[in-house]
């Protein structure tokens, strides 16, 4: 409907432009003829007065009547002579005709003030049709002598009707077509529009494997790909909507699951307690239950607390240096492994990691302290770290000769709650939670990790951590106390700032 709006008003606007400019243009040529015969007549009259003014002003002004009423009837132009007192003396007939239809004396008036040599014109409408009527002014004699000449142009006027009346057929004829034409067009161009939205109907109601196949390259063509790219990512979005309520919902079902069985425990041997006259044994055997499955509640706050904290603080990095993280970590882990007798090992090259020192203090004990559960009385334990890549990351590698890991479990340790040997890491005091903790920590730090181990070998763990500063100076490492050969870096305090240092039966 624009586009008919448009070409209506722009035919519109074009043809009435022509017809007008073609319609000036014959009414011009028609004036200018029209000028020329009324010259003609007055050159008539005046030459014929004097060729007879010499017999006297009556004969002279006859002659000139005479000379001009043979070329009017030439030229089928009425023509009026009439002197300043309104006496006619050519054509009463053809001036009363023209009194009824124009205002003789105004026109009289008309050509005294535009000057000599000057004629004036008016356009009026008679019985038969339009008439062009001109006058001029001579002087003969001592009389002021005017001449009228009318001349019919209504067959401009027939030819301007005529035009129109075909350019209106014309139009119509037209408007037809181009309404036929731009209904086509209309339902071309917005035929794949239509299909898209189909589509996008149907993936509304459902069917989310739907997609456009408009390949053309042109402006549809993008926009039924950018479609199909935004449905990809809806898609993509609402799966990993039900990824994420799917584990929340195991979540709740696996923290409940844990929190359910020390509970059982608590309230079970309270109420023995409570109700039952106990031995001193049996008494200290249930105290003792209640306190354990107690501190294992105490374990699973601490670490749900840590998740929910990480997950909403702000995190702030800043240079932490790789030698105090392993101090750290062998003042804690020390103890641990020489109960256990685990000959433990902890070598970090010098460098200033990015990140919060808290942060990787947790991520590094946890994944040493699954180590330790991992490996029987006697195992060994080894974290290294040093630059890689160029001085722009700084990798930590971790490995034991433990009980390994089944290859189809790999994918799923850091699930929240979940374990591999599940009856040996409750009774550890386990609740399936660190290496969730490990994840996120590498996740706010922007590292990454590997995972590779073997049923009943061992597991190796490689971390890549940013580095803020790498130094490019090689560090000094003495020789063992212990009788074993290695580098020395960041042993316990009593060994200094850098070293190795091994706890083993």
């Amino acid at each position: 409907m624009w586009i008919m709006v448009l070409m209506t008003a722009a035919s519109s606007v074009f043809g009435m432009w022509m017809l007008d400019s073609g319609f000036s243009r014959m009414l011009r040529q028609e004036r200018e003829q029209a000028g020329q015969e009324i010259l003609m007549f007055q050159y008539f009259l005046e030459i014929g007065y004097q060729s007879g003014s010499e017999y006297g002003d009556v004969y002279a002004l006859r002659k000139a009547i005479e000379s001009i009423e043979a070329n009017a009837d030439r030229t089928d132009n009425g023509c009026v002579i009439l002197d300043d007192e309104a006496q006619c003396y050519l054509g009463e007939q053809e001036l009363e005709r023209l009194a009824a239809m124009v205002d003789i004396d105004s026109m009289r008036r008309m050509r005294n003030e535009s000057g000599a040599n000057n004629y004036v014109w008016q356009i009026i409408m008679g019985q038969q049709g339009h008439e062009l009527i001109g006058m001029c002014a001579s002087q003969l004699g001592d009389t002021r002598y005017y001449l009228l000449v009318s001349r019919n142009i209504q067959s401009i006027y027939d030819t301007r009707e005529t035009t129109v009346r075909q350019y209106r057929i014309m139009l119509l004829v037209q408007l037809a077509v181009g309404a036929v034409c731009a209904w086509l067009l209309a339902r071309h161009l917005t035929r794949p529009v239509r299909q898209l939205g189909q589509v996008a109907s149907q993936i509304a109601g459902g069917a989310y494997d739907r997609r456009s196949d408009y390949r053309r390259r042109d402006e549809v063509g993008e926009l039924a790909e950018s479609f199909n790219i935004m449905a990809d990512r809806l898609v993509e979005q609402m799966q990993e909507k039900e990824q994420e309520a799917q584990r929340q919902e195991d979540f709740t079902a696996a923290f409940a699951h844990e929190l359910k069985t020390p509970l059982t425990s608590i309230i079970g041997y309270s109420q023995m307690l409570d109700t039952m006259e106990l031995k001193p044994e049996e008494r200290r055997t249930a105290s003792h239950y209640i306190y354990t499955q107690g501190k294992r509640l105490e374990q699973l706050s601490h670490k749900l607390l840590e998740l929910v904290s990480m997950e909403k603080q702000d995190f702030t990095g800043r240079p932490v240096s790789a030698s105090q993280l392993g101090k750290n970590l062998w003042t804690t882990m020390r103890p641990i492994w020489e109960r256990r007798r685990i000959r433990g090992k902890i070598r970090m090259e010098q460098a200033m990691l990015w990140g919060d020192e808290e942060l990787l203090l947790s991520l590094l004990y946890n994944l040493l302290d699954n180590a330790a559960k991992a490996v029987e009385d006697g195992g060994q334990i080894s974290l290294e770290g040093r630059c890689i890549g160029e001085e722009k990351w700084y990798g930590i590698q971790i490995r034991d000769n433990g009980r390994g890991i089944p290859r189809e479990e790999l994918s799923r340790i850091t699930e929240p709650f979940y374990m591999v040997d599940k009856s040996r890491s409750r009774k550890e005091g386990g609740a399936g939670l660190g290496m969730s903790l490990c994840r996120k920590i590498l996740e706010l730090h922007g590292g990454s990790w590997k995972i590779r181990s073997t049923l009943g070998q061992g597991t190796e763990i490689l971390i890549r951590l940013p580095l803020a500063q790498c130094p490019v100076r090689k560090i000094a490492r003495p020789k063992g106390t212990d009788g074993e050969t290695g580098s020395r870096q960041d042993a316990g305090p009593e060994e200094g700032a850098s070293g190795e240092r091994e706890v083993r039966a």
